[in-house]
């Protein structure tokens, strides 16, 4: 059976920079899982993508030798399942306001005694290159359980969050992150605060001995990111990149259109 290599690394002290896949496209995955990076994200959350699609990038992504995670939409027991049961070598949860809902998020992706994940799919097994019985009795060794830190309320009690047994990595969601740090009418906080508290995070993670994530939009940010001790980063996403170098020959050609083009 293979092992999970990023659960490896990050445990080992070792960054692991990734990207999001938001497109919904298998061929995408398929190329993207042999650029060279060590995980991919399907993003189920906020994106088009169906279950049944996610099941087929996990396992073009597998088959290029990355490592498959999924964003669910919702820390929710039955999200988890279906996702590593369709072959995701682990789950991103969004949005985890509290120990008891990170305990959850933990259980879900464990098989019994550890947790109360159910015994059943095919996926999983065929992605780890496993008989069924090797994945039931490893699986619990392997996938990569990552909670979101996505609002401020969360950062006030991290210390009772990120010290639940079993969470590999926490990853913020800066934008969600920085929305609730708006004031009464409306005014985002300033680059420096959201720094600081980028900063409590980075420190309470360590004091937990729990790797911590962000998502970048720069190969600068990535690696500043990662000399401060960030190990789970995501730069960008799929259509980001697609966008971004569209975008370059167009200025650099004169041939941006007048409507100009979308930016994400």
């Amino acid at each position: 059976m293979k092992s999970n290599p990023v659960k490896a690394a990050l445990k080992a002290g070792k960054p692991q920079i990734g990207t999001w896949l938001s497109l919904g496209s298998v061929a995408a995955a398929r190329f993207l899982a042999r650029s060279g990076l060590p995980w991919l994200t399907v993003d189920v959350e906020h994106t088009h993508t169906d279950i049944n699609t996610a099941a087929m990038m996990f396992g073009a992504i597998s088959d290029g030798g990355t490592v498959p995670l999924a964003r669910i939409p919702v820390a929710d027991h039955t999200w988890i399942k279906r996702m590593l049961d369709c072959g995701s070598y682990g789950v991103v949860a969004p949005m985890v306001m509290n120990p008891d809902e990170a305990e959850l998020v933990v259980r879900a992706c464990k098989y019994p005694p550890e947790g109360n994940r159910s015994v059943g799919g095919g996926f999983h097994a065929l992605n780890f290159d496993a008989k069924a019985d090797d994945y039931y009795n490893r699986a619990n060794d392997e996938i990569l359980v990552v909670i979101q830190t996505e609002h401020i309320a969360a950062v006030e009690i991290a210390d009772k969050i990120y010290s639940v047994p079993g969470i590999d990595a926490v990853f913020v969601g800066p934008n969600d992150l920085a929305a609730s740090m708006k004031t009464p009418d409306g005014q985002w906080p300033s680059k420096e605060r959201q720094e600081e508290v980028l900063q409590e995070i980075l420190a309470a993670c360590k004091r937990n001995h729990v790797p911590a994530g962000l998502h970048v939009f720069s190969v600068e940010d990535a690696l500043r990111r990662a000399a401060e001790g960030w190990q789970f980063i995501a730069v960008n996403s799929e259509l980001r990149f697609m966008l971004e170098g569209a975008r370059e020959l167009a200025e650099k050609t004169g041939a941006a259109s007048a409507h100009g083009m979308a930016k994400y």
